[in-house]
């Protein structure tokens, strides 16, 4: 599947200055989002508001965190449709996901990327995590290092300053890969999907997200069993509560010059 539409716009502006200067006109780079539809098995499941690249990854990394699949291979199919209104994904999923979607479908209605939109319950809204049994091997150092260059490896960001990235980080500090975004979780969507696609593990290594720590990057980080999640911006309490519920080692509000490490 090829991406149809370019993650980024030009678009004409008129600068204004505070100087007194006579305005001018520009043109700068927009991050484009759209709709993205999601169908499973024929069965309408969710509208995203996302950037229409790397949906392959997208949809691969979002069905996993819905739990609607374990493994890769279970996505059989993406069938991209593209509209002036948005995207379509009509996603063909293995025979035993099938009740799966059915269930959480009952469940979910969703026009966002909040995760949990549509959830009739409470039980459905927490459901337990599986304990994080992969062992984080990153120094304090290697991930000083890891943000001292994600900024290079961002860009759609540089171009236009309004998406999010989501990188996977070797153990020593090196960026492995990243996806961006302008959803925070579909950042990290992609980065999941694209390393289940690829048959990738974490290896000790870390995820560094752009973006504050909810707990819903938290609940993705768990069941992709990554042994840490760095995050640049503050935690909420529940991401701090089911981060340690399941053992994932929780670095937030990651700068040059420091950073916190939630105690266990």
């Amino acid at each position: 599947m090829h991406d149809h539409t370019p993650p980024a716009i030009d678009i004409p502006f008129r600068r204004i200055h505070a100087d007194g200067e006579p305005p001018d006109a520009i043109a700068r780079a927009v991050a484009v989002e759209r709709p993205v539809a999601i169908e499973f098995n024929g069965i309408g499941y969710a509208v995203m508001m996302a950037t229409p690249a790397d949906l392959d990854d997208f949809v691969t990394g979002f069905a996993f965190a819905e739990r609607l699949v374990t493994r890769a291979d279970q996505v059989i199919e993406i069938d991209r449709h593209t509209r002036d209104d948005g995207d379509l994904l009509r996603v063909t999923l293995a025979a035993d996901c099938a009740e799966r979607v059915v269930e959480r479908a009952r469940h979910r209605v969703s026009e966002s990327s909040c995760g949990l939109c549509g959830i009739e319950n409470l039980a459905q809204a927490i459901r337990p995590l599986p304990p994080v049994t992969a062992t984080p091997r990153a120094t304090d150092g290697a991930v000083f290092a890891a943000l001292a260059t994600l900024r290079a490896h961002q860009p759609l960001n540089r171009a236009t300053g309004a998406v999010h990235a989501a990188a996977r980080v070797a153990a020593d500090g090196t960026l492995v890969a990243v996806r961006e975004d302008v959803g925070r979780h579909n950042a990290f969507d992609k980065l999941i999907g694209a390393m289940l696609r690829a048959g990738a593990d974490w290896d000790g290594g870390f995820a560094l997200l752009s973006s504050r720590c909810s707990y819903e990057l938290v609940e993705k980080a768990a069941l992709a069993q990554c042994p840490q999640l760095v995050t640049i911006s503050a935690p909420t309490s529940l991401a701090i509560a089911r981060a340690r519920d399941c053992g994932l080692k929780l670095t937030v509000l990651a700068r040059p010059d420091a950073m916190l490490e939630v105690e266990a």
